[in-house]
């Protein structure tokens, strides 16, 4: 139980440190709707919509168009109605948004431990 305590300990503190940097860099604070809403249409192939958003987060879909208000003001996301069905609108990437997350992902590596020699090797 205490290598367990100790693992976690560890995933906490390198989480802490990549998000105090990001809190120290000059971009927006995100909730963490904001973020998972974010990663979920960047990292999953589309298309996006509220509905698929709030099923998959399982999240009332007021809280994915409140969410998606933010993130589509910061350009990190846009919504456009689908030209197949006028009453759906489709939630896309934007290079913004492309970048705001190219950015963090830099953080987040640049928290990584580098594998030792020995462990690549044997």
């Amino acid at each position: 139980m205490l290598g367990r305590t100790m693992a976690a300990t560890d995933i906490l503190t390198g989480w802490r440190d990549v998000m105090c940097d990001a809190v120290r860099a000059d971009g927006p604070d995100l909730s963490m709707r904001q973020w998972s809403i974010l990663l979920t249409v960047y990292l999953n192939p589309g298309p996006h919509t509220v509905r698929a958003l709030a099923r998959d987060l399982n999240v009332p879909k007021p809280a994915i168009s409140r969410a998606l208000d933010a993130l589509s003001i910061l350009g990190f996301i846009r919504r456009v109605r689908d030209p197949n069905d006028k009453r759906i609108v489709l939630v896309q990437k934007t290079a913004e948004g492309a970048i705001y997350l190219d950015q963090f992902a830099r953080v987040v590596e640049s928290h990584q431990d580098p594998a030792p020699v020995s462990a690549l090797y044997g």
